[in-house]
């Protein structure tokens, strides 16, 4: 069934929190291109690529890499105050211990940038992607996986002291240890079942902890002022009635143990798209006629302002939220406006009852490379991937209408 487009119910006359940032988000592999030391590189061009169906490989991408200084001047015209992206350790490290001043530059460069163009910059240590050795030597669960990771922060921590104020260590933890649980014990690759039916894999999630906790360590060391958390996607659990007990049991090992690590973290970063409904024998399969997103997940604008209900519940008064992503795939813009002005209702919600979010960043910027394909375009701007020439979308310009009003 089609995703229904209707009229759109922005919050108008919301008084967003001082500060507050609007904005967009990236990650360095989705967009930059020719990211060749990564374990992503190498899985997109394997014969036996992993557990994500790869259709295609991610190539140029759409050129961020030498194009950033145009797509931030178009965040910055469109009237964006934020700006959240990555920075690549597969570039600065591209080989245990080599690190890569040039690459340093190159993201020190865009920090620059983003600030010189009124872009608060959010910055992410790690998204999805890590160097090809990481992953050779074991990845996360390698025994010194936390000390190699926090060494790698340290050295990023070098460019984080100038007009960065967030910083996030990993890209949704919870997501990489249900992927790491489709590995079969024997190195054999199942066939990719249903999101709902992902088990997470137990020593990765304490693996992930460990690295995020070391990475804090690091970064503070080095710059006690840098506000460091980390983003989680939040599935939005609903339990039905009679389900609670065993709702509460299954969101435990997928979103909310890394919560539980998030209280004593300065912010966290809420990734919501679409909700789980839960009975007591799990999630509840979609009715057919059910709207849905080009990516299969159920069209529900409600779910960011209840997912940051439920981050705020988890983690408790004295951690920050920021939206880090929130957003819809979609080939009808209209589509996307009608959803992004729905989220927003929930999140202005959200806000007015004391909840303390400090940023709005929609995923995404820009269409980009969706972990195996390009198909599905998340992107308030468009992109052609021949030419690289960017096209803000009718959604870009009503959402940084919204954004622009900050500043007035």
């Amino acid at each position: 069934m089609a995703v229904p487009a209707h009229r759109p119910q922005t919050p108008d006359g919301f008084d967003w929190p001082a500060g507050f940032l609007f904005g967009a988000s990236t990650s360095p592999h989705q967009v930059e291109g020719n990211n060749v030391s990564s374990d992503w590189w190498v899985r997109e061009h394997s014969e036996n690529p992993g557990p994500i169906p790869i259709t295609e490989p991610s190539g140029d991408a759409v050129d961020h890499f030498h194009r950033w200084p145009e797509d931030m001047d178009l965040l910055r015209d469109l009237g964006f105050n934020a700006y959240r992206f990555g920075i690549e350790w597969a570039r600065i490290e591209p080989e245990p211990g080599n690190i890569s001043r040039a690459m340093l530059e190159h993201y020190r460069g865009m920090i620059r940038g983003a600030v010189e163009r009124g872009l608060t910059p959010v910055v992410t240590l790690h998204h999805f992607t890590s160097p090809y050795w990481f992953d050779a030597r074991g990845g996360w669960l390698a025994p010194d996986a936390a000390d190699v990771f926090a060494n790698y922060a340290t050295v990023a921590a070098e460019i984080l002291g100038e007009g960065v104020e967030y910083v996030a260590t990993i890209n949704e933890p919870n997501m990489i240890t249900l992927v790491n649980g489709l590995m079969a014990p024997d190195g054999d690759t199942p066939d990719v079942p249903t999101m709902a039916a992902l088990v997470p894999h137990q020593p990765s999630t304490d693996a992930l902890i460990r690295a995020h906790k070391a990475a804090v360590k690091a970064v503070k060391a080095v710059h006690p002022h840098l506000k460091l958390g980390w983003t989680i996607a939040n599935q939005v659990f609903q339990a039905e009635p009679g389900a609670e007990a065993e709702a509460e049991a299954y969101a435990w090992p997928r979103e909310n143990v890394f919560l539980d690590a998030s209280r004593d973290d300065d912010w966290v970063g809420v990734q919501s798209y679409s909700r789980t409904r839960l009975g007591k024998d799990g999630p509840i399969p979609h009715a057919e006629d059910t709207p849905r997103t080009l990516v299969g997940l159920e069209y529900y604008p409600p779910a960011l302002g209840e997912a940051v209900r439920q981050t705020a519940a988890a983690v408790g008064p004295d951690v920050a939220i920021l939206v880090t992503e929130n957003g819809i795939a979609a080939d009808d813009d209209t589509q996307r406006i009608a959803y992004t002005a729905g989220a927003l209702e929930g999140l202005a919600a959200a806000s007015a009852d004391g909840i303390d979010v400090r940023a709005y960043l929609h995923w995404s910027a820009l269409d980009n490379y969706e972990w195996g394909s390009y198909h599905f375009t998340f992107g308030l701007i468009h992109v052609d991937r021949t030419t690289f020439v960017r096209t803000p979308k009718p959604s870009a310009y009503w959402l940084g209408s919204i954004a622009r009003e900050l500043k007035s």
